[in-house]
């Protein structure tokens, strides 16, 4: 078993090697900020599809991808002359500690909601000194559509801009599905009004999951893994009786679907 590294500095000088001009990699000499980012939200989903499928024993491999993503963007401001690896944990590093006065000064706090406020009053602050003056400003556009959702909510909700209570909250999600049939049963239909309020009752829903304590990405993520399982059982029947898929009726399609529901139940 190897001897731990015990810091980073291995790690830094192979992403040196690998973008040096005269020795290193093409493909990591031709690469940008903006070229690998796709990159970095493919690891991102990795760790976090790893850690779903409680594949721990994977997730110090994932971990490293991820983590060498981080180095490559340090390894291009340090050429760049915009920051280094040293400046990242630096920063990273005042921000807890600032955010954190309840462990690193003393401030009391008596509960998680306490911490919970003075963490929203301390990022406040930081947005005024950085000339933000919504709690809106500072959220990433590119971040993906559910999860942006979840954090503009989460926003307003600091602020009192929210329903203390669950009633109204589900009355929402009815109200944006009336308005999407009303769209859709007009004589004259007009996909962007449809689109629009589609998009109205998603956000409507992902509310409601913010209020059960939800996260919608994952749930919607595992309501994706369960329908491909549960569809990969409909194949599995539909092989078996010798007929092609589009020779089934959808009540044979649906009969086998309940089949997969309830051996899953019995197992």
């Amino acid at each position: 078993m190897k001897e731990p590294v015990g810091n980073m500095q291995p790690l830094l000088t192979i992403m040196q090697k690998l973008r040096d001009p005269e020795t290193g990699c093409d493909w990591d000499k031709a690469q940008t900020f903006q070229s690998i980012v796709p990159f970095t939200l493919e690891e991102a989903y990795e760790v976090a599809d790893t850690i779903e499928r409680v594949a721990l024993d994977e997730l110090p491999d994932e971990l490293g991808d991820l983590l060498f993503q981080v180095v490559f963007y340090c390894q291009l401001g340090k050429e760049q002359g915009m920051f280094d690896f040293d400046t990242v944990v630096n920063r990273i590093c005042d921000k807890l500690t600032r955010r954190h006065p309840h462990v690193f000064a003393d401030l009391k706090s008596s509960s998680t909601e306490q911490i919970k406020q003075n963490w929203e009053k301390i990022k406040a602050s930081e947005r005024v000194e950085r000339e933000q003056h919504s709690v809106l400003d500072d959220i990433p556009l590119n971040l993906p559509a559910l999860s942006r959702s979840i954090k503009i909510q989460k926003r307003v909700s600091g602020v009192g801009f929210d329903w203390p209570e669950l009633p109204p909250v589900v009355a929402k999600i009815h109200e944006e599905i009336e308005e999407v049939l009303f769209e859709v049963e007009q004589e004259n239909i007009d996909h962007n009004k449809v689109t629009d309020e589609m998009g109205d009752l998603l956000f409507a829903v992902v509310n409601l999951a913010r209020h059960l304590g939800v996260e919608p990405e994952k749930a919607l993520r595992q309501a994706n893994q369960k329908f491909e399982r549960r569809f990969r059982g409909v194949e599995d029947y539909v092989e078996q009786d010798g007929r092609a898929f589009d020779e089934h009726t959808l009540v044979e399609l649906d009969r086998y679907w309940d089949k997969v529901k309830v051996s899953e139940s019995n197992k």
